[in-house]
């Protein structure tokens, strides 16, 4: 996590990502791709959380409606990777009802969850995401606890753009990521995570 809490790995793109989504709206196609190229990995990553080993063929139907309604979207980089997040949620909610099972939170790529290194204890127990351990801890997070970390670390949303997606408020996608890292870094023995820390996940009320 970056100053404030929030995510570093995405926010270090959506620079780029905001005028590379403006081209494509005016039917740059090379602009489209760079910008599928940054959310991609990301909102994969979430989709494996929710659909499993369905995740290529959902985000496939999400880019699908994304490209077919670019043109609707108003925002910037961040405000982009939001969107697509939630449209790649709603094609994951309308696959798991067709396949008349529960969402269920699965292992994750490690190439998704290989964050940059960084000094305090929230980033060391991000980096533990990246092991094979890790990864089978988090499948066995509390659904609104492991979907919410998706969104923060994965996708790369504050708590804000992360509630938009899941219909829920800023503060308890905080309290929700903070318990989902806790549990984690509580099981990779890291310690100084504490509930006092919840607000260091995502801005302040």
């Amino acid at each position: 996590m970056g100053q404030g809490g929030e995510p570093r790995r995405a926010g270090a793109h959506d620079a780029e990502l905001g005028p590379a989504v403006a081209r494509a709206q005016q039917g740059d196609e090379t602009a489209f791709a760079v910008a599928y190229r940054i959310v991609q990995p990301g909102l994969l990553g979430y989709l494996r959380g929710l659909v499993g080993d369905d995740a290529e063929d959902v985000a496939s139907d999400a880019w699908l409606e994304i490209a077919r309604d670019l043109t609707r979207f108003r925002g910037d980089g961040a405000g982009f990777r939001g969107w697509t997040a939630t449209i790649a949620r709603h094609r994951a909610l309308d696959h798991l009802r067709r396949r008349r099972v529960r969402p269920r939170s699965t292992t994750l790529d490690s190439d998704v969850l290989d964050l940059p290194g960084g000094h305090d204890t929230h980033d060391e127990a991000l980096e533990s995401l990246s092991t094979a351990h890790a990864l089978k801890l988090i499948s066995r997070l509390p659904r609104d606890q492991a979907e919410a970390v998706l969104l923060r670390v994965v996708v790369g949303l504050d708590a804000p753009a992360a509630g938009r997606v899941l219909g829920k408020r800023p503060g308890a996608v905080r309290t929700a990521a903070h318990r989902g890292l806790k549990r984690l870094a509580r099981e990779f023995g890291t310690p100084g995570v504490t509930d006092g820390g919840a607000g260091t996940l995502g801005e302040p009320e």
